[in-house]
């Protein structure tokens, strides 16, 4: 089986499928298929031209392997759209069970810490498009924030805003700061939240130049706070966000279906 290729580097080419693995466990896949089944259910939705297990596989290639509509169409015989369909589907059901701040912070409270840090996402934009320009990682993207456990456990993940946005005023604009000060839990971050007040702890500036128990306090600060790029680690190894072709407005459904999977992945 061969389908048309249709792009304008490669008009008239056509695609071959071939045989190919994915690093994701099969019961990560059913699971994945048994929320799209509940979700047809609840539509009736009686027929699709994939199941709901190839469906959720489709879903899955395109997130681990960052694989184009043109290529995730040929390898499951179906046509581009359909396959962009189908993962915008699947994506929106993961979204809705990631769980919002609230809900992240559930059974946290005095005596409790945890690690807040920010990321960028990389995506394709011109120089132009100034909004999402990073001037800290120097290119375009989209900045989410993560709340991890001591250990590096997500939590829960922001939505994406423009790169150019600084950390501590996203984390204001999503209500981090507020919320671990109402539930009195420590937060250990780095120095782009200085300035945060309220639970929130960075490390001392010019550390080198303050007394031994100031360096003492910023060694023991970035040991703690170490376990927190555990998080952005495994948001990462879904390759769809080392760099992101979609639509800005849809990276952050993308986060929020990742973290979902990540979630069943600690559970399981």
């Amino acid at each position: 089986m061969v389908i048309p290729l249709n792009t304008v580097a490669t008009e008239g080419a056509l695609l071959v499928p071939y045989p190919a693995t994915l690093d994701v466990s099969h019961e990560l896949v059913e699971h994945v298929a048994w929320l799209l089944y509940e979700h047809r259910q609840a539509r009736n939705i009686r027929w699709r031209k994939l199941g709901c297990f190839k469906q959720a596989l489709l879903t899955l290639v395109h997130l681990r392997k960052n694989e184009t509509f043109s290529q995730l169409g040929a390898g499951f015989g179906i046509s581009q759209a359909t396959a962009w369909r189908y993962v915008d589907e699947t994506l929106d059901v993961l979204a809705s069970w990631a769980p919002g701040l609230h809900e992240g912070l559930t059974g946290l409270g005095e005596g409790d810490h945890v690690i807040v840090d920010g990321t960028l996402i990389p995506i394709d934009r011109i120089r132009a498009d100034e909004p999402y320009y990073s001037q800290k990682h120097r290119k375009h993207g989209m900045n989410v924030q993560v709340i991890a456990r001591p250990d590096g456990t997500s939590l829960w993940f922001s939505r994406a805003m423009p790169g150019r946005t600084h950390d501590l005023t996203a984390a204001r604009v999503h209500g981090i700061v507020q919320a671990c000060l109402t539930r009195q839990v420590l937060v250990l971050a780095d120095r782009a939240y200085q300035g945060a007040g309220a639970t929130v702890r960075t490390p001392y500036k010019n550390h080198r130049e303050q007394p031994e128990h100031y360096q003492q306090f910023n060694r023991d600060h970035a040991r703690l706070r170490a376990p927190g790029e555990r998080a952005f680690a495994q948001l990462k190894s879904w390759r769809i966000l080392r760099r992101a072709r979609c639509s800005t407005g849809r990276i952050g459904t993308i986060v929020r279906a990742v973290h979902t999977l990540l979630t069943c992945s600690y559970s399981g």
